[in-house]
Protein backbone atom coordinates (compact mmCIF):
# COMPACT_ATOMS: atom_id res chain seq x y z
CA UNK A 1 0.00 0.00 0.00
CA UNK A 2 1.92 2.94 -1.01
CA UNK A 3 1.24 6.36 0.36
CA UNK A 4 -1.19 4.54 3.15
CA UNK A 5 -3.70 4.31 0.37
CA UNK A 6 -5.40 1.24 -0.16
CA UNK A 7 -5.30 -1.85 -2.63
CA UNK A 8 -6.73 -1.28 -5.93
CA UNK A 9 -9.14 -4.11 -5.25
CA UNK A 10 -10.42 -2.27 -2.63
CA UNK A 11 -11.01 0.98 -3.86
CA UNK A 12 -12.09 -0.50 -7.31
CA UNK A 13 -14.90 -2.00 -4.58
CA UNK A 14 -16.24 1.37 -3.92
CA UNK A 15 -14.37 4.18 -5.43
CA UNK A 16 -16.39 7.18 -4.83
CA UNK A 17 -15.69 6.15 -0.66
CA UNK A 18 -12.51 4.96 -0.62
CA UNK A 19 -10.33 6.29 -3.39
CA UNK A 20 -9.32 9.19 -0.84
CA UNK A 21 -9.11 7.11 1.83
CA UNK A 22 -5.23 7.02 4.17
CA UNK A 23 -4.77 4.39 5.81
CA UNK A 24 -3.43 5.06 9.54
CA UNK A 25 -4.57 1.45 11.35
CA UNK A 26 -6.50 -1.02 9.88
CA UNK A 27 -8.82 -2.77 12.52
CA UNK A 28 -8.10 -6.94 12.45
CA UNK A 29 -11.87 -7.19 12.28
CA UNK A 30 -11.54 -6.71 8.56
CA UNK A 31 -7.76 -8.54 8.06
CA UNK A 32 -8.14 -11.80 6.10
CA UNK A 33 -4.79 -12.68 5.67
CA UNK A 34 -1.14 -10.47 5.32
CA UNK A 35 1.48 -11.06 2.64
CA UNK A 36 4.72 -10.27 3.40
CA UNK A 37 7.85 -9.72 1.21
CA UNK A 38 11.41 -10.10 2.72
CA UNK A 39 14.84 -8.34 1.65
CA UNK A 40 16.39 -11.78 0.42
CA UNK A 41 13.01 -12.01 -1.77
CA UNK A 42 11.15 -14.34 0.08
CA UNK A 43 7.47 -14.31 1.05
CA UNK A 44 5.01 -15.66 3.14
CA UNK A 45 1.51 -15.70 2.77
CA UNK A 46 -0.09 -15.30 6.94
CA UNK A 47 -4.02 -16.50 6.81
CA UNK A 48 -5.85 -14.68 9.57
CA UNK A 49 -8.09 -17.52 11.21
CA UNK A 50 -10.64 -15.68 13.17
CA UNK A 51 -12.30 -18.75 14.32
CA UNK A 52 -9.57 -19.68 16.24
CA UNK A 53 -8.00 -16.40 17.60
CA UNK A 54 -9.82 -13.33 19.17
CA UNK A 55 -9.02 -9.99 17.92
CA UNK A 56 -6.42 -9.04 20.82
CA UNK A 57 -4.85 -11.47 20.73
CA UNK A 58 -4.50 -11.70 16.80
CA UNK A 59 -3.18 -8.12 17.09
CA UNK A 60 -0.42 -8.50 19.73
CA UNK A 61 0.88 -12.06 17.34
CA UNK A 62 0.76 -9.61 14.56
CA UNK A 63 2.57 -6.96 16.19
CA UNK A 64 4.74 -9.09 18.09
CA UNK A 65 6.14 -10.73 14.21
CA UNK A 66 6.48 -7.00 12.60
CA UNK A 67 8.53 -5.83 15.50
CA UNK A 68 10.49 -9.28 15.33
CA UNK A 69 10.95 -9.28 11.95
CA UNK A 70 11.04 -5.16 11.10
CA UNK A 71 14.66 -4.54 9.70
CA UNK A 72 14.19 -7.65 7.22
CA UNK A 73 10.83 -6.93 5.78
CA UNK A 74 10.73 -5.35 2.54
CA UNK A 75 7.07 -4.76 1.96
CA UNK A 76 3.72 -5.68 3.73
CA UNK A 77 0.01 -6.56 2.27
CA UNK A 78 -2.89 -6.73 3.92
CA UNK A 79 -6.06 -9.15 2.46
CA UNK A 80 -8.96 -6.94 3.65
CA UNK A 81 -12.36 -8.07 3.69
CA UNK A 82 -13.89 -5.54 1.83
CA UNK A 83 -17.43 -6.67 1.52
CA UNK A 84 -17.61 -6.47 5.06
CA UNK A 85 -15.74 -3.53 5.60
CA UNK A 86 -18.10 -1.58 2.93
CA UNK A 87 -21.39 -2.85 4.97
CA UNK A 88 -19.81 -1.75 8.37
CA UNK A 89 -19.03 1.43 6.67
CA UNK A 90 -22.62 1.74 5.07
CA UNK A 91 -24.20 0.89 8.56
CA UNK A 92 -22.17 3.49 10.52
CA UNK A 93 -22.59 6.25 7.76
CA UNK A 94 -26.65 5.36 8.36
CA UNK A 95 -26.91 5.86 11.76
CA UNK A 96 -24.96 8.92 12.12
CA UNK A 97 -27.20 10.15 9.65
CA UNK A 98 -29.64 9.35 11.19
CA UNK A 99 -28.48 11.53 14.69
CA UNK A 100 -27.74 14.38 12.28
Amino acid sequence: MPNNRLPDEVVNYWPEVFKDVEIKAVPVKYILGVHVTFTDGKSWDIDIDKEKSNEDSLEDTLNTFFQEYNEQIEQIEFKLDTPNLVNDVKARTKTFMKRS
